[in-house]
């Protein structure tokens, strides 16, 4: 229990940490929020609790190829708060739905080429 503890103090830190930093420099904020953290602890606490290579192999393949369809939440996000003015939530919300379709088509893709189950 101490452990899960420990894990999630450790992880917040870095994410309330790095939402801090964004408020007064979004330049570094961006870049600390850029670098694959969640992605990078995820398989830091995989290794502390003697998972496999293989699976942290396979987690790490899988971060990549489901990263590239969250990439046009970074460009529609801006667009819709910017230049059509929508307001945050809205904004957020169809950012997130995108996202979510975008997932499923990656899903769907990489699994009828074999590539994740």
């Amino acid at each position: 229990m101490a452990w899960l503890i420990l894990k999630v103090l450790i992880t917040a830190v870095i994410i309330v940490a790095v939402s801090e930093i964004a408020k007064t420099n979004a330049f570094l904020g961006s870049l600390l929020a850029a670098i694959p953290l969640v992605s990078t602890l995820g398989m830091l606490w995989m290794h502390f609790e003697k998972t496999s290579a293989a699976k942290i192999a396979a987690h790490s393949s899988g971060v990549f190829w489901m990263v590239l369809p969250s990439l046009p939440m970074f460009l529609l996000l801006p667009w819709l708060l910017q230049t059509r003015h929508w307001g945050f939530f809205p904004s957020l919300a169809v950012s997130l739905a995108v996202t979510v379709v975008l997932y499923c088509v990656m899903a769907l893709v990489l699994k009828r080429f074999g590539i994740l189950v």
